[in-house]
């Protein structure tokens, strides 16, 4: 669980970021699971969009990929969200400031 801190030095760090992810009327697949399972294992910190013609929000498609993952979803704004996931051997982002 992160904290607000946290969350916030993750925030900073993703404005910079290009969206990798899109999440179009197909919803999240399987395929769509293990993509971000690989790029969260490689960056950690990861932006994705959700298109206009998804039936899912941000909010839910961040959740539900998530939970998938077991990720943390830093936040969801818009038609955006970030998932973050901790690489236990070569972590990138140092949480404990």
């Amino acid at each position: 669980m992160l904290t607000s801190k946290q969350r916030a030095y993750l925030r900073t760090k993703s404005n910079q970021m290009e969206t990798i992810f899109q999440i179009g009327k197909s919803g999240i697949s399987d395929t769509v699971i293990q993509q971000v399972n690989d790029a969260l294992t490689a960056r950690e910190l990861i932006k994705l969009r959700v298109l206009e013609a998804s039936l899912l929000t941000a909010r839910e498609a961040g959740e539900m990929l998530a939970e998938a993952c077991h990720a943390e979803l830093v936040y969801a704004i818009g038609s955006r969200f970030v998932l973050f996931r901790r690489n236990p051997k070569k972590p990138i982002y140092d949480l404990e400031k």
